[in-house]
């Protein structure tokens, strides 16, 4: 992928990453590590839960997510960071044997007033499994360096 800066972007682009199978390691990895509740932690305590199975922390869905845009190269030469995300949904339970992937979409492109070298992109996340169901949504702003001259 070759370097891309805040003035290659486009309002409507969309990028769809590679996909990665959650195990039940690594669901309950992270819980121990992260989100010690009963349903992300113990398959017999999950069983008897309201989700009927042990599902995956919504924060380690975040996460996944998030890093599989970051492994495409997408933001690799420009990234300054980000300022935050808005509407943040957890939608469906992340289970054990689920591929996600996710989609990118650039919803709004403002370049910077006080700072020329950079702009921020608003873009809408949607982490989806293999049936093609969104799991989890957000919104996020990503700012980035502008192409010099």
């Amino acid at each position: 992928m070759t370097d891309r800066y805040f003035d290659d972007f486009a309002i409507g682009e969309r990028i769809v990453t590679q996909g990665v199978t959650v195990t039940q390691s690594m669901i309950i990895d992270f819980a121990l590590r992260y989100d010690p509740q009963p349903f992300h932690l113990d398959v017999e305590a999950a069983r008897q839960s309201n989700y009927g199975g042990l599902i995956a922390s919504g924060f380690q869905t975040l996460a996944l997510g998030f890093r599989m845009v970051i492994e495409t190269g997408v933001f690799r030469a420009a990234s300054m960071g980000s300022p935050g995300f808005d509407e943040l949904r957890w939608l469906k339970p992340v289970r054990p044997g689920d591929t996600l992937h996710t989609e990118i979409e650039v919803t709004e492109k403002k370049p910077s007033s006080s700072k020329p070298d950079r702009g921020i992109l608003r873009i809408a996340y949607r982490i989806k499994n293999q049936k093609d169901e969104a799991v989890l949504t957000f919104l996020s702003m990503h700012l980035l360096k502008r192409r010099e001259g």
